[in-house]
């Protein structure tokens, strides 16, 4: 019996997938990195006995960065990262320890099936786990096929039953499209945007934005917001004059006539007009039309159509929509959502899918009324080779899926009904008119046929008052002849749907990174949005546009990352060399850096007239220990103390408050500490400017505060105050947070727990002795009397956080309400108490490993 292995993308996938294939007879475990299960079953595979093992991935497995040395900022010239700087895959997050999970499945598999999603990034992550996995899978017999690429488009069992049945490979020309497309958006953008980064950070303070990024995606799609809005600047307004007639067909009725030269600017020449026309007394019916008009059924919905809806109808942002759809795919409610294509095949089963929407009350009765009378083949679109059009898989209510999650079905589903249904049908009526020398049309329109707007009445005829009935011929006594006066009116900014519009037009990002890369631009405070999801750019957007069409509007305009992306298709198609696109790109991109480099100098200017310069900027917060003057505090991100006299700029931790710490002065280099803090109800901890930026130990990185610290002596460090290692993660020390109190608490100095212990004491302090049992410092507790929690009215006790039984019932375990890009939690191995990784000479800290039998001791924390 062969052992065949089966991953998808997502666990959810892996369980739908397995639950169709095995007809629910399936058993189920968690995986080794506790993200994702396995689900087994027997069963035949090509015709021989087999036991079928289905997981997933969460995503990529790996992704690209350079090496070590390349990613440090101070250290390496931006320009290097074109081509000196080597790139190497990495685990994409390493805490999932993907890689060692497929490994460990796959090892002893004769076959694999790779259930990844039907696109390039599919493809591109079916190689990823074939590197992972092949190395350690029997190797096949001869000539023996071992690797299978199943191709689907939906959740259901119809659909997964036909992959299974018609298994393929997998396409290394999609994956190469992606890894190249990954590789040139690494180097340049990293190249771009660390060197204009470090540029106007170190001279501008209130730029409001942690990173100046670069992309060769997201820059241009800024381009067209900064675009409208210079049209919009620049816009002057004309006054015009418009002749509005009315008639009486009735002696209770009136009718309103346009004037068929619609407008004129000259003031004179519409009051001759209006002149004219007040001579006569009768409007005379010139002609009467009637025409049966068709408003065509919509065509079937791609990624683009669905993103532009959800922002412009339904309020929701482009990434947003995303996430939701592809939540309601995987739940098997909808087909695949990233689809570029709008035309469905021959033998597509539309009224099966029709069939399970009879029982919605919503759209019951059209849906019934569709299959009786016979469904409409919805119009030929374009077909994009890749997924069907976007497709309600399955019934479903509100209760079901609430909030966003229905209404992005429901305008699936209701897309879907009308690209079967009729087109909308109506009579078109238009009366010319003759008042004088001057003509005016009235137009009436009738519907005769819904069709399609019964199930989308938004697209609905609007009504409009009935025209008389008459005859070529007829007299009608005028109401009224009056001049309006108007003013042209500038366009408003992009709405998120019309910057989509644009981006697919000028092939800017792809159906799956559109959305990214809107995103993007809003996080990175380069456009704010407002009402009715218009994208309105900030001055650094404004400013940084304008800089780019200063020195090279190739960076900014759309036609070169268009022709990239022309290339990158060639590259999925076989057509184009994967290393001679990312060489020749590299290299026109690289010639342009230099040449940004050279011409900074124009941007800068722009940035002069819109922005304040470091010493210009911020409050007076803590003193510079070089010049004991007060250093200001720049709030703006990125927050950071800049000391005018010295010239010197000191980063901070961010998403956080800071505030001088007691005055208090760092024992290395005298400059004052301040306090970082997110919150009440997260953790905080002091910290020595220098320090952070120019770490005073080898043992220390840049970016660490005094929690970290491993100064022998210094009463802030972490040999002072660390108490034991963290609960949680692999490497953290549980630090005591001195300015806590009476809330007491002791934070990771790694991760996000915090553990709330002495609520009420007056004093608690870490002692120099340590823990028998688990050689976690033991801590000092003194209480008022009328508070004390400690048996027999004491007020004193000594003992370890952890172990100490008249404690346990004062220790609580909770995780930071904030967290910090520094603080991430692991899910290390949960061991003894000790403070961290051996005795430091001439510190108290005893931070070895404890022994394993203590283990058990943070089970009540859990």
């Amino acid at each position: 019996m062969r052992t065949v292995l089966m991953v998808a993308e997502k666990p959810s996938l892996a369980q739908s997938i397995a639950k169709i294939l095995s007809r629910g007879n399936m058993s189920s475990r968690k995986g080794l990195n506790g993200a994702c299960s396995v689900h087994e079953y027997s069963g035949s595979f090509m015709g021989q006995g087999a036991h079928f093992k289905m997981t997933s991935v969460c995503g990529h497995v790996m992704t690209l960065d350079f090496i070590g040395k390349y990613n440090s900022w101070d250290k390496v010239d931006p320009a290097e990262l074109f081509s000196k700087a080597p790139t190497e895959k990495k685990e994409a997050n390493p805490k999932l320890t993907m890689v060692k999970f497929l490994q460990v499945e796959g090892r002893g598999c004769d076959c694999i099936v790779l259930w990844l999603d039907c696109d390039k990034e599919g493809e591109n992550i079916c190689f990823e786990v074939l590197d992972a996995v092949l190395p350690v899978m029997n190797k096949p017999r001869g000539t023996e096929r071992t690797i299978y690429r199943a191709k689907f488009s939906s959740i259901t069992d119809t659909d997964i039953c036909n992959a299974m049945n018609h298994l393929g490979e997998p396409n290394r020309n999609e994956a190469l499209s992606v890894d190249a497309r990954q590789e040139l958006d690494l180097r340049i953008g990293c190249a771009f945007t660390r060197f204009q980064t470090k540029y106007f950070q170190g001279k501008y303070g209130n730029l409001d934005s942690s990173l100046i990024s670069f992309g060769p995606c997201q820059t241009p799609t800024l381009g067209f917001c900064v675009e409208r809005h210079d049209k919009i600047q620049s816009f002057k307004p004309e006054t015009y004059w418009v002749l509005q007639a009315k008639v009486n067909p009735e002696k209770e009725s009136s009718l309103t006539l346009d004037w068929d030269r619609v407008r004129v600017f000259d003031r004179e020449v519409a009051q001759m007009f209006l002149n004219i026309t007040k001579m006569a007394k009768e409007a005379k019916v010139e002609s009467v039309s009637k025409k049966e008009k068709v408003k065509q059924r919509p065509l079937a919905l791609n990624t683009v159509e669905m993103l532009r809806v959800a922002s412009a109808a339904l309020g929701m942002g482009p990434q947003h929509a995303m996430q939701i759809a592809e939540r309601l795919y995987t739940q098997g409610y909808i087909s695949y959502p990233r689809t570029e294509t709008t035309h469905y095949p021959e033998n597509f089963d539309l009224k099966g899918c029709l069939r399970q929407q009879a029982n919605n009350p919503y759209w019951a009765e059209t849906v019934k009324t569709l299959l009786s009378e016979g469904i409409n083949r919805p119009r030929k679109g374009h077909d994009a080779g890749d997924h069907p059009p976007i497709t309600p898989m399955r019934a479903a209510t509100e209760a079901e899926l609430g909030g966003d999650g229905w209404r992005l079905y429901e305008y699936i589903t209701r897309h879907f009904i009308a690209t079967v249904s009729a087109d909308c049908k109506y009579l078109q009526t238009t009366i010319s008119f003759s008042i004088g020398p001057e003509r005016f049309t009235c137009v009436g329109k009738v519907v005769t046929s819904p069709g399609f707007t019964e199930i989308m009445p938004w697209h609905s005829i609007p009504l409009e008052e009935s025209l008389p009935h008459c005859e070529k011929g007829d007299l009608f006594p005028i109401g009224e002849i009056k001049l309006l006066e108007k003013q042209t009116s500038p366009p408003d900014y992009l709405t998120e749907a019309e910057l989509i519009t644009l981006m697919e037009k000028h092939g800017i990002g792809t159906d799956a990174s559109i959305p990214v890369h809107i995103n993007n631009i809003c996080q990175r405070n380069y456009v704010t949005v407002e009402s009715g999801r218009r994208l309105k750019p900030t001055n650094l957007g404004i400013v940084l546009v304008h800089g780019y069409y200063k020195i090279d509007a190739e960076l900014v305009l759309p036609t070169i990352r268009s022709a990239v992306e022309k290339q990158l298709n060639l590259i999925a198609l076989g057509k184009a060399n994967y290393h001679q696109v990312l060489e020749h790109t590299l290299d026109i991109f690289k010639r342009k850096f230099h040449y940004f480099v050279d011409s900074i100098a124009g941007m800068d200017e722009l940035m002069e007239v819109s922005f304040s310069p470091l010493a210009a900027t911020g409050k007076p917060l803590s003193r510079c220990g070089k010049c004991h003057r007060f250093m200001k505090y720049i709030q703006a991100k990125p927050s950071r103390l800049h000391c005018s006299h010295c010239d010197d700029t000191y980063s901070l931790p961010q998403n956080g408050t800071i505030k001088l710490y007691k005055e208090l002065r760092c024992p290395l280099d005298d400059f004052e500490l301040v306090l970082w803090s997110s919150g009440s109800r997260g953790k905080s901890y002091p910290l020595c400017p220098y320090c952070y930026n120019h770490p005073p130990f080898r043992d220390m990185k840049k970016g660490m505060g005094c929690n970290e610290c491993t100064h022998p002596t210094c009463q802030h460090s972490l040999s002072m105050l660390g108490i034991g290692q963290c609960v949680e993660c692999e490497n953290g020390v549980l630090v005591l947070d001195p300015t806590s109190g009476p809330k007491w608490k002791m934070a990771c100095n790694k991760c996000n727990v915090v553990v709330h212990f002495f609520e009420n004491a007056h004093k608690v302090r870490v002692s120099p002795e340590t823990c028998e049992m688990c050689e976690a410092a033991l801590v000092d507790v003194d209480f008022n009397k009328a508070k004390s929690p400690l048996p027999g009215d004491e007020t004193q006790h000594s003992g370890c956080v952890f172990c100490d039984p008249v404690f346990q019932d004062l220790v609580e375990l909770k995780h930071a309400a904030m967290r910090h890009p520094m603080h991430r939690g692991g899910q290390g191995k949960r061991q003894g108490r000790g403070r961290g990784k051996g005795r430091r000479p001439g510190g108290r800290l005893n931070p070895k490993k404890p022994k394993d039998k203590m283990a058990a001791l943070a089970a009540y924390f859990v």
